[in-house]
């Protein structure tokens, strides 16, 4: 991968989509079968905009470039909140930035793009969505039914500068930019080239492509920004701007005693924090009159207010993965701290907020969020899990059952969702019995995918392989897959200690896979077919032989599958445990003649004869 990101141009992007879907039914590597589609009448109503699903990628490493925020559109998201641009906007992000082993930490907190660089890929994004909506047919909205939603910081004197200025009014009116008519030209003159996968009339799509990309932001400041300068820059993009706007708040408004208590509470106690991050942030006692105070002028300015629940938290770096004395911190810890945040500040509000949540939102919580009356609700870390994009899929679906949202917030539910949170197993580092899944050796350049479960297997049995195969109940097959490289699965299929499982990706879900017990399952239910299989195709019962069926098996079983003739090279096995089984198992195999010495009446030796039935 390289360290630095690359744009790719508006006509290369629309010509790789197509021609993907046309020849693999798939985009970015996506599939047609994750694809989400807006089927029912449900609508989300935020910023005078409509949304088909209240849930998208939140300001980061998945909305800076035009191919991850068209990802998101496929799989659902539909808010997307737009990685936060500065004045400085060349700078060095020192790489690796983010280590999302379990809960997640990352080091980079700003667009690694240009402001010119960054505005193109939104344009680019925006103006692709609309067709790709179409074409595709993921949405039956009369409206585009997504909203970008930009992401600014981290003050005001650069907020003002010509160049912030510049990108702030391309994106409330990108008309402004010779870019807009250039893109909807190059769509129009390269529409014939292309294998749209429904007839639409493209045309009308284009000429109705809106030049106001965004007409929100979420202001996210730094650690230890005075609420003078958060108000102060609030209030600019509401009256000077025109934009609805949101603040982004930090944990810290718990105070440090509470954080370090839940925190530790929830095991997570190795989690080392500065004190004066928590004295330099906004406190808790000013942040609701400040809020107070925005909603008031919105609501003159007939604009929305409300708050984003949570920034990251800012830690000591106590690890040695990424660089710098400080990180931040994010993912299933911060969620009881972020829901905690919210019942809070709602309890003092009476419910009279607008809140946008991301602090640890996942599948498992989704709906509980959304019925508090909170949303949008934005992710980050749980994308960056194994599945990917497909997470927001799930979430998006389980959106789609919500019955209605409350208008103002539910504080019996907050309340309830954030107590429930402290005791909650999914927010628990225990959780996960060790720390991480990820593989330790080195990747190939070429193959960055490898299985956790098979690597941590110490002969690297094809897990994923059975388990599909035991899905599918062709337990035969799976079992003869098992036999490749395991001679005893009815042993191991007991009492392995199955490693595997503690490496299951499905840790980053809800539960791992019982992967042991599938390798049990094929082995019972696949056993009686394989031997039949073997003997047959080994013509073991002669037509002529006085032997019954089962006398046969068993003389089979105890020597001929041991033996080949063709090969004088001989083996004796000293002992019949199950290493001993084994290397005679796959000597015979191998083709040599294997003679299994054993001074107990039984073979198994250990399993056998001392660990009980």
């Amino acid at each position: 991968m390289s360290d630095k990101m690359r744009p790719i141009e508006f006509k290369k992007l629309l010509h790789w989509i197509f021609e993907e879907y046309h020849s693999s039914q798939s985009v970015f590597g996506i599939p047609k079968e994750q694809f989400y589609y807006h089927k029912n009448s449900n609508s989300f109503q935020i910023f005078n905009n409509s949304l088909d699903t209240p849930v998208g990628p939140a300001a980061g490493p998945h909305t800076q470039m035009t191919q991850n925020i068209i990802s998101s559109y496929l799989v659902g998201g539909r808010f997307m909140e737009l990685k936060t641009v500065q004045i400085m906007d060349e700078l060095e992000i020192e790489k690796p930035c983010i280590d999302a082993s379990d809960e997640c930490y990352n080091t980079e907190w700003s667009q690694e793009l240009t402001l010119k660089q960054s505005f193109d890929e939104y344009l680019k994004a925006w103006i692709l969505l609309h067709l790709i909506k179409e074409s595709f047919g993921l949405s039956d909205s009369v409206e585009p039914g997504f909203i970008f939603n930009m992401s600014v910081g981290y003050d005001l004197k650069g907020i003002q500068t010509e160049r912030m200025d510049t990108f702030i009014e391309n994106l409330k009116d990108a008309s402004k930019s010779a870019l807009f008519e250039k893109y909807k030209s190059t769509l129009k003159s390269e529409i014939n080239n292309i294998n749209l996968p429904n007839i639409i009339d493209v045309e009308k799509i284009i000429n109705n492509i809106s030049p106001h990309i965004s007409n929100s932001v979420t202001l996210s400041t730094m650690h230890g920004c005075p609420p003078q300068e958060i108000e102060s820059i609030a209030k600019y993009m509401i009256e000077e701007k025109g934009f609805h706007t949101y603040v982004k708040l930090n944990p810290t408004l718990l105070g440090y005693e509470i954080v370090n208590s839940i925190l530790d509470e929830l095991g997570y106690n190795y989690v080392k924090m500065d004190k004066e991050f928590f004295q330099h942030d906004l406190q808790f006692d000013d942040a609701i009159p400040l809020i107070k105070r925005m909603q008031n002028i919105t609501q003159q300015n007939e604009k929305e207010f409300g708050i984003k629940l949570s920034n990251t938290l800012g830690i000591k770096n106590t690890k040695d993965a990424l660089p710098g004395e400080e990180m931040y911190m994010s993912g299933r810890s911060l969620f009881p701290l972020t829901i905690a945040i919210a019942n809070k500040i709602a309890q003092a509000l009476n419910g009279q907020i607008n809140v946008s949540f991301s602090g640890g939102a996942d599948v498992s919580n989704i709906n509980q969020i959304l019925e508090t009356g909170i949303y949008p609700v934005t992710l980050v870390t749980d994308l960056l899990k194994p599945g990917g994009y497909g997470r927001l899929k799930q979430m998006a679906e389980k959106a789609d059952n919500i019955g209605g949202i409350p208008k103002i917030i539910n504080l019996g539910k907050l309340e309830k969702l954030a107590n429930d949170s402290l005791n909650n197993p999914e927010y628990k580092k225990e959780k996960r019995q060790i720390s991480s899944i990820k593989v330790d050796k080195i990747l190939p350049q070429f193959d960055c995918y490898m299985a956790p479960c098979v690597e941590a297997c110490p002969i690297h049995q094809d897990v994923p392989q059975y388990i599909q195969l035991v899905k599918e109940q062709k337990f035969e097959e799976a079992l003869e897959l098992i036999y490749s490289k395991n001679a005893l699965p009815h042993i191991t299929g007991y009492i392995c200690d199955h490693q595997c499982q503690f490496h299951c990706t499905r840790w980053d879900y809800d539960d791992p896979i019982l992967i042991r017990r599938i390798k049990r399952e094929a082995a019972e239910k696949g056993y009686e077919n394989y031997v039949n299989k073997y003997f047959n195709q080994n013509n073991v019962i002669p037509n002529d032989s006085e032997e019954s069926p089962a006398e046969s098996k068993e003389r089979f079983l105890s020597r001929e599958l041991l033996r080949n003739d063709i090969i004088k090279e001989k083996v004796a096995v000293i002992g019949a445990g199950p290493s001993g089984l084994s290397v005679a198992y796959f000597l015979a195999k191998s083709g040599f003649d294997v003679t299994i010495f054993e001074k107990e009446k039984k073979a198994g030796g250990v399993v056998q004869n001392v660990i009980p039935d």
